[in-house]
């Protein structure tokens, strides 16, 4: 009896130890922090997992959100963040640069696509032909994310409004607004696909990417409407759509163009060094690039800056990495 007790404190003993050493050796760990958009969320994780396994001192914290709200979470709330990725490249543009950051990599591109599900009403019958028509139906439930926190949100709406003039189809995009309900309306734009698989809704509107990540069936859309290729960016602009603006009661203007993700590295970044080891590796086209264009997302090789001013603010091992590139 006395040796089991003694085999039960030596075991209790041990596990404390070990739990102590684990809980030192996390402390010892660099912390990079990490704000990016959602549809994101899968190729950063899988990048994370190779990035730690290459520095098993960097331990990676991400935070995943709409790009605008994630920008805004550093700009107006001042959440210490090392680097920030978006969905649109704009909004670093518009939110983060001058005051928070000084570059903005372009780094990959998508495109819009419709989703759903065999469950979803005419799944049966949807095409890229006529989804307008029945999305337009008064039985059909769709959504998209907030345009005023996710740039899948507004790029939705003039998915709508470029069909309308591409289609011809009069009156379509108010008709559409109108038949939408506020519920259909989520935060984020990955929010919307428990919502499609649990049949809650019949489609809804995400990036190429993030349909392949979760094996979702999809209408692909014609690239005059996708905003996929910049060579239509003269089309694209003719889709505007208006957002909160940086202060309260303030608006912005988001015009048409071609999906650009963008990255960041904060002026006050806590762990510059560990961020410029990750952008690194991110702009790698055997390593982040490589898992981007494995997940349906393709990448820019090599990443693109618009000036050489901008260049030349990267860390050096980073700028062999970018080209020059409007």
């Amino acid at each position: 009896m006395f040796t089991t007790k003694l085999s039960r404190i030596s075991v209790v003993c041990l596990l404390s130890l070990l739990l102590a050493a684990f809980s030192a050796q996390a402390r010892d760990k660099e912390q990079l922090i990490i704000f990016h958009a959602g549809s994101l969320s899968v190729p950063f994780k899988t990048i994370e997992q190779q990035f730690e396994a290459k520095y098993p001192n960097i331990d990676v914290l991400r935070e995943a959100g709409g790009s605008t709200k994630m920008a805004r979470m550093i700009s107006e709330l001042g959440k210490p963040a090392d680097l920030m990725a978006s969905a649109d490249y704009v909004v670093i543009n518009k939110n983060l640069i001058p005051k928070f950051a000084d570059t903005n990599i372009r780094f990959a591109t998508n495109q819009m696509v419709l989703c759903y599900t065999g469950k979803s009403k005419y799944a049966d019958q949807i095409n890229s032909k006529n989804w307008p028509e029945i999305l337009s139906k008064s039985d059909v439930v769709w959504g998209h994310s907030d345009p005023n926190l996710d740039p899948c949100g507004y790029r939705s709406l003039m998915v709508l409004q470029l069909a309308e003039k591409y289609y011809k189809i009069d009156n379509f995009y108010a008709k559409m607004l109108k038949l939408r309900k506020k519920s259909w309306v989520r935060p984020k734009a990955v929010e919307l696909i428990s919502l499609l698989q649990s049949g809650e809704m019949d489609y809804v509107w995400e990036y190429l990417s993030v349909a392949v990540q979760h094996n979702l069936k999809y209408v692909p859309l014609d690239p005059m409407i996708n905003l996929s290729d910049y060579t239509h960016n003269d089309f694209y602009k003719n889709a505007t759509v208006e957002v909160t603006g940086n202060k309260p009661g303030t608006t912005i203007t988001r015009k048409g163009k071609a999906i650009t993700y963008g990255i960041t590295l904060l002026k006050d970044a806590p762990n510059p060094e560990a961020a410029s080891l990750f952008l690194q590796y991110l702009l790698d086209p055997q390593s982040g690039l490589a898992v981007l264009q494995s997940l349906g997302q393709p990448p820019f090789i090599p990443a693109r800056v618009s000036s050489e001013d901008m260049k030349r603010k990267l860390p050096a091992p980073v700028q062999a990495l970018v080209e020059v590139k409007n």
